[in-house]
């Protein structure tokens, strides 16, 4: 074996972790470098369009190993389930031991069912594909008798999965229970078309109590209110993998890798940390996960490992927010558009103008992947300009 290989190693595949990984193996192709990328599952999960599933539509099901296809980044698939950042080694389920020179930690985040009594036991979510297409079939079956079905949870995904739901089963009484006002990042007449649209749509809100317990048919609130719930689905609050905690790698509060101005890990400098696994401070603020934010740190992270291979400098990374998409079904949508620091703008779309603008934007992210093999693909809307030209 040549021991003059630098072995890369990649864990996840999602939407950072592919993207980092086909677009090292683009950039380091002249170099002597092996990309290895890590992963439980030979399927790649759309995760923004999981709501579409959950509500019953079928998406392309890809492969991991023919999105890589003439890469030469090797797929293994399995669970990681310990590093030695000491040694440079992953562990890998049913694998073995993985060497690495450079590590790139792109594990993500999942919804966390671990605060709220009953959530694991009652509740649905859009982690897994598998979950989504049964709870798809169970809504099926619901909207033949009418039924109730409860979103809990005001966000980006909690909007969208209650839009999405109440579109494609009319029959369906869908009530979204979220502890602030839904879309409340939004400025006021984008919120406004919003709520017009889930009025439209038939979505009772509940807003302002946090849901203090899941039970099978129903959802309690902190003043003791119960609301039916034939289906619950919870999309509240997301929590990262415990592994670069367990391993020593300098974390934050939440678990995430804190990470210097080029994503590097502040304890171990042969670790990289992108997307919601990541830590990433600008001079506005910390970012927060989303696949706005995720890619572009991806894009940044290969292009600073093959930059560093070549001896050139890397300079900090730079991002920020540019918009705040929000499909309401098929045929609509709002657009907020935001300064660097996700505060809200005067500019937004709305109706058709959205819905294209969503489409374009949030779409599948495989061509993306496809058309990184063969050039340097942009992913980033917005540097941030001046808020994020001081030092970060």
């Amino acid at each position: 074996m040549n021991t003059t290989t630098h072995r890369i190693v990649v864990l996840g595949a999602g939407y950072t972790g592919m993207l980092a990984a086909i677009r090292l193996a683009r950039r380091t192709r002249k170099l002597d470098v092996r990309i290895t990328l890590v992963n439980p599952s030979a399927r790649f999960t759309e995760r923004l369009r999981m709501h579409q599933i959950a509500a019953g539509q079928e998406l392309a099901n890809h492969h991991i190993p023919e999105l890589l296809d003439g890469t030469g980044i090797e797929f293994v698939q399995g669970w990681a389930t310990a590093i030695d950042p000491d040694t440079r080694r992953v562990h890998v389920d049913g694998f073995g031991e993985l060497p690495y020179d450079a590590l790139v930690y792109a594990l993500g985040s999942t919804t966390d069912t671990t605060v709220v009594p009953g959530v694991a036991d009652h509740a649905w979510t859009l982690n897994d594909p598998r979950l989504a297409h049964e709870f798809a079939g169970k809504l099926t079956e619901l909207a033949a008798t009418g039924g109730t079905v409860t979103v809990c949870g005001g966000g980006l995904t909690g909007i969208e999965a209650a839009t999405e739901i109440a579109e494609s089963h009319p029959g369906l009484r869908v009530t979204l229970i979220s502890a602030t006002e839904p879309g409340a990042m939004m400025g006021e007449k984008a919120r406004a078309y919003l709520n017009k649209a889930m009025d439209r749509l038939g979505v009772v809100r509940a807003t302002g109590l946090r849901v203090t317990k899941v039970l099978p048919d129903t959802v309690e609130l902190a003043d003791g209110t119960r609301i039916d719930a034939d289906l619950t689905l919870w999309t509240s609050g997301v929590r990262v993998s415990p592994l670069a905690a367990e391993a020593g790698i300098a974390t934050d509060e939440r678990g995430l890798i804190v990470v210097d101005p080029t994503l590097k890990s502040v304890s171990h400098a042969t670790i990289h940390a992108v997307g919601d696994a990541a830590a990433v401070r600008q001079a506005w603020g910390l970012v927060h996960g989303t696949c706005q934010s995720g890619l572009p740190t991806a894009a940044f992270v290969a292009d600073a490992i093959a930059a560093g291979l070549r001896g050139k400098p890397v300079r900090p990374f730079r991002f920020g927010y540019f918009h705040q998409p929000v499909s309401l079904g098929r045929r609509d949508a709002v657009i907020q558009f935001t300064n660097a620091d996700d505060t809200p703008r005067r500019f937004y779309l709305t109706g058709w103008a959205a819905r294209t603008y969503k489409e374009m934007v949030s779409s599948s992210p495989v061509p993306t992947f496809k058309a990184s093999k063969r050039m340097t693909m942009s992913v980033q809307l917005s540097k941030g300009g001046t808020a994020t030209r001081a030092t970060a």
